[in-house]
C-alpha cells in the first residue's frame, strides 16, 4: 500500500470516528443501534476471491451471528457501487464487515462517509514471507477485538507486530511476536469471527482452521461500518 493511500483509508477511518465524538446524539444512536436489537442487527459480509477472503468468510461462518449475514463480492465495478449505495441510503440498521484488498476499501468507506455510516474499525494488514503486519483504530465498541488477533498471530507462529489506536480516547495497544513457523491464515478466520460478534454474538472465542491453510500474502483492509 503506498503513502497516499494509506493516509486516504486512515483518513476516512478518523472521520468516520470522530464524526461520532463530535456528536452525542450520534453516539447515543450508535450504541442504541447496537445494543438495543433482540438479536444480532443484519450484517453484510463483503470479501473478494482470494485466500484471505476465504479465511475470514470461514471465521464468519463460525460465528453465532452468520445466521444474519449475507455474503457479497466486493469490486470496483458500477453494479457493485450502485447495489452498496442504495443499501446504505435504505435506513435499514445494519453492520457491514470485511477483508478486501486496499483499493476496494478506499471506495467502500467513501461511500459508508458520506452515507453517514459509522466506522467501528478499520484494519490494514500486510503480509509477506511468513511476517505480517497490522495497523488498527477501532472505537470503544470494538474494544477486545484487537488483543484476540494478537492471541491468533502468536498462535499461528509467524512473527508479527500490531499496533491499536483509539481515536475517540484510550490506551493504545501494541504486540509483536517472533517467528516460530512460516504462519497460517488462521488470523483472517479469526478476525471475521471477532468483527461478526461485534453484532451482538459472543466473539471471546475463536474458530480453528484447517493447520494445513497457507501463509496469507499481500495487503488487505479489515472494516466494521455501523450504517
Amino acid at each position: 500500500m503506498n503513502i497516499e493511500r494509506r493516509t486516504l483509508l486512515k483518513g476516512m477511518a478518523l472521520g468516520g470516528l470522530t464524526g461520532i465524538a463530535m456528536s452525542g446524539s450520534s453516539l447515543a444512536m450508535t450504541k442504541a443501534m447496537l445494543g438495543s436489537q433482540a438479536g444480532p442487527m443484519p450484517t453484510l459480509v463483503l470479501v473478494d476471491d482470494g485466500a484471505a477472503g476465504k479465511a475470514f468468510l470461514a471465521g464468519v461462518g463460525s460465528s453465532p451471528a452468520a445466521g444474519n449475514a449475507e455474503v457479497q463480492r466486493a469490486d470496483l465495478g458500477l453494479e457493485f457501487i450502485l447495489g452498496l449505495e442504495k443499501r446504505l441510503r435504505s435506513g435499514q440498521p445494519q453492520r457491514i464487515i470485511g477483508l478486501v484488498d486496499d483499493a476496494s476499501a478506499a471506495l467502500i468507506l467513501d461511500l459508508a462517509r458520506s452515507n453517514g455510516a459509522r466506522v467501528q474499525w478499520l484494519g490494514q494488514h500486510s503480509a509477506i514471507a511468513g511476517a505480517t503486519r497490522h495497523h488498527l483504530l477501532s472505537a470503544d465498541s470494538a474494544q477486545g477485538c484487537a488483543l484476540h488477533l494478537g492471541q491468533q498471530l502468536h498462535a499461528c507462529g509467524g512473527g508479527f507486530s500490531l499496533s491499536e489506536e483509539h481515536p475517540l480516547g484510550g490506551q493504545p495497544l501494541k504486540l509483536t511476536g517472533a517467528a516460530r513457523s512460516g504462519g497460517s491464515a488462521q488470523w483472517a478466520a479469526s478476525l471475521g469471527y471477532s468483527l461478526a460478534g461485534l453484532g451482538g454474538a459472543d466473539s471471546s472465542a475463536a474458530p480453528r482452521i484447517a493447520s494445513h491453510q497457507p501463509a496469507l500474502a499481500g495487503q488487505f483492509v479489515s472494516f466494521s461500518i455501523v450504517a
